[in-house]
């Protein structure tokens, strides 16, 4: 029990049962204080400094226990002590009043609002953080809305104290003066809303439009300083410049070509980038020939299983290369030359805000361009670990250069990429180790998803190294091993792979000398545009999901922002992301997990069918894996689901849309599916929902009914 804020509580209820035991309200009239006008008067000319305190004092605590009546303590200074030394009190008591109602207000409810709805609340405290000032001098400047609404849904904020004080003081200051002044006519008003005309208010009004200029004006002197030094020329060559053809890249130019704009597309390597030619593509395909193997060996389906199949690498991996030529085309430069997109294979540097220089193997060009989306993506983290240097390490970039299987391989990082490879090289005939320096693999996936994949690969011949990082690492004469915090013995191996995460690709692009930070992943906003207006950022290189999905998410709205702004632009939407890991069984994910809903303190329910009882499982010999379905209580409004089992990634996706359309789990129980498919795991998990909550009595009113219509008795 916190004894503070009970202690608070009790206090402030002390004091709001002694203001209506005095029945303190009926003095806090217009009409009290015409009667009582003389009397006050004659007391401030006896002795003025007391009264002054008294009034002040009374003020605030009027104020900062919300009580009906501030309105008139404002007309009872101004009539009392006149205009200035009235607005003098009025005007600090109020602030001061409202600042201690904010912060009772923050005291009491801001840590139970932040656990009840965090993630509501991020956006809402991160747009707090950058604009809380122009927001609530705002709302001070609109008399419409209720002070002392104002102090309380603020105390619940992340503002800052002083920040909250100054821009109340000056916020109310307006609508104080007309109160006091007011005040000092006391005499001709009859009723309050003499005060406060309809050509007031709307004076107001405009009046409350001025931090919103203001925040425009302040975003125009960002932008001016943000480009100052540089020339803009008064013609461009391009509407639009892309640095980097990778997935974010091939949609930011194909979606500015398809609006007929002007649109250069640079690329120093491979078109596709990571996702077709180290990434995505080649994982999956060599997924699919690993899990193809596991199947011939242990057979099933009334197949007989072939334990001692041997699988040719070399073949393997000539199959890998022949998918990646298959889908080339889709990326290819012909294709995209075809679409009108200008496609350049050379080397890009930013040398201005509107200006790139390209460098070709034909030699250097120069391109002027309205604006310019650095799409880079991101290169496997070697981490600096002593030795590792020294041995012949794999990551997820010269790994398909490999020709031979490795007879015993390390996978160092437990994460999607690292559990993907590990299982797929188990399955291919290699003794695979996978190092992970956290106690579980799949941090990110619930502790039951991440136990039964850690299973299956166990169960597979992989050996989980898991809560030790490596500590270093050794060539000998004959093999390479390393050993591990906290343990005695080196794990020796032929190769590494390390899957141990990835960093932006930022250096060398000619950010660093315009003053962008490229320690890290670029800061954009909503509008996807960095700290250089006329610089945007999509994929890997912005964050803060690296998914090719989201980088051709994030490319639609860093290009048509980039090419219509200020006319028309959008603000990037986050909200029902879906990932998917590649094991078997697969995992799709949506929204919020267990994990993640109790860390950010989300009341959720969870409704949960096993794939087993599935007759297309059944009859597919695959029934393992289940789906999971995060709801907000009593209600069917999807908050997130997980599935693991087999095809879980094209599962996951009527729950993509249902999320982003906001259908409940009643709808998709309502929904026909196909018979037999893996699909109606989706349709049965809304039905485990329905079972959970049937209406009992109405079914014993029912059954009632029916024995009725048999012609027996209806006693239950």
């Amino acid at each position: 029990m916190n004894y503070k804020k009970l202690g608070l509580v009790v206090v402030l209820g002390l004091m709001i049962a002694l203001v209506f035991a005095f029945d303190v309200p009926q003095y806090l009239n217009l009409e009290t204080l015409q009667n009582q006008q003389s009397r006050l008067a004659a007391w401030r000319d006896a002795n003025f400094l007391l009264l002054a305190a008294a009034a002040f004092l009374i003020y605030v605590g009027v104020t900062a226990l919300s009580i009906p009546g501030a309105a008139v303590m404002t007309l009872a200074v101004g009539a009392i002590f006149g205009f200035g030394w009235g607005l003098l009190i009025a005007s600090f008591a109020s602030t001061i009043g409202a600042t201690l109602a904010f912060l009772a207000a923050r005291f009491l409810f801001r840590d139970w609002v932040q656990s009840k709805f965090s993630k509501r609340l991020e956006l809402f405290d991160k747009r707090f953080s950058e604009d809380g000032a122009f927001y609530l001098l705002t709302l001070r400047l609109l008399p419409v809305f209720p002070f002392f609404l104002i102090n309380l849904v603020m105390g619940l904020t992340r503002i800052k104290i002083w920040t909250y004080y100054w821009v109340s003081q000056v916020g109310m200051l307006a609508g104080t003066a007309v109160y006091v002044n007011a005040g000092t006519q006391l005499a001709t008003i009859e009723r309050m809303g003499d005060i406060f005309s309809l050509r007031l208010v709307l004076s107001f009004s405009l009046l409350a439009l001025f931090p919103l200029i203001a925040k425009g004006m302040v975003a125009w002197i960002k932008r001016r300083k943000a480009l100052q030094g540089y020339r803009k020329p008064k013609q461009f060559d391009r509407n639009l410049v892309v640095i980097g053809a990778g997935a974010a890249g091939l949609v930011s130019s194909y979606i500015a070509a398809t609006v007929k704009a002007k649109v250069t597309l640079v690329e120093a390597h491979k078109m596709g980038g990571d996702c077709l030619n180290t990434g995505c593509v080649p994982s999956k395909a060599l997924i699919q020939v690993a899990k193809h193997a596991q199947q011939a060996r242990l057979g099933g389906l009334g197949i007989p299983g072939q334990p001692n199949l041997q699988i040719d690498f070399a073949t393997t991996m000539a199959h890998v290369h022949e998918v990646i030529q298959t889908i080339e085309p889709h990326d290819s430069v012909e294709r995209y030359t075809g679409l009108g997109v200008d496609v350049v294979q050379g080397y890009a540097r930013i040398i201005s805000p509107w200006k790139v220089e390209i460098e070709t193997s034909e030699g250097t060009q120069t391109l002027t361009t309205r604006s310019i989306i650095v799409a880079t993506g991101a290169s496997p983290f070697v981490p600096d670990i002593p030795g590792l240097q020294d041995v012949p390490y794999l990551t997820s970039e010269n790994l398909w250069s490999l020709k031979t299987l490795p007879k015993r391989l390390v996978v160092m990082g437990a994460g999607p990429i690292g559990c993907e490879l590990a299982q797929a090289f188990a399955r291919l005939g290699s003794q695979v180790t996978l190092l992970e320096a956290q106690e579980r693999i799949l941090p990110r996936e619930d502790q039951e998803v991440a136990e039964l994949v850690a299973s299956r690969l166990e169960a597979e011949g992989v050996t989980l190294a898991l809560g030790a990082a490596a500590r270093e690492f050794h060539a000998d004469e004959q093999s390479y091993s390393v050993t591990l915090d906290g343990r005695e013995e080196r794990i020796s191996f032929d190769q590494i792979l390390v899957a141990v995460g990835r960093k932006a690709n930022l250096r060398g692009f000619g950010l660093e000398a315009l003053g962008i930070d490229v320690e890290r992943p670029l800061m954009v906003n909503g509008w996807m545009q960095t700290e250089i207006p006329t610089i945007y950022a999509a994929g890997d290189v912005a964050g803060p999901y690296q998914f090719t999905h989201v980088a051709a998410h994030q490319a639609w709205y860093a290009s048509v922002n980039s090419l219509f702004s200020p006319f028309k632009r959008f603000v990037v939407d986050y909200r029902v992301i879906p990932w998917a890991t590649f094991t078997d069984p697969e995992i799709a994910t949506v929204g919020l997990t267990e994990t993640a809903a109790q860390k950010q303190s989300v009341d959720y329910e969870v409704t949960r069918y096993d794939l087993e009882d599935l007759d297309r499982a059944i009859a597919d010999h695959a029934n393992y894996g289940f789906v999971k379905v995060l709801t907000v209580p009593g209600k069917d409004k999807i908050l997130g689901a997980t599935i693991v089992g087999p095809r879980a990634s094209d599962l996951i996706a009527e729950f993509v849309l249902a999320m982003k359309h906001k259908i409940g789990l009643n709808q998709i129980l309502g929904t026909i599916h196909i018979y037999p498919t893996m699909n109606e795991a989706n349709k049965y998990v809304a039905g485990e929902w329905r079972k959970a909550r049937k209406p009992e009595k109405l079914l014993q009113l029912v059954e009632r009914f029916h024995r009725w219509r048999r012609g027996g008795k209806t006693d239950v």
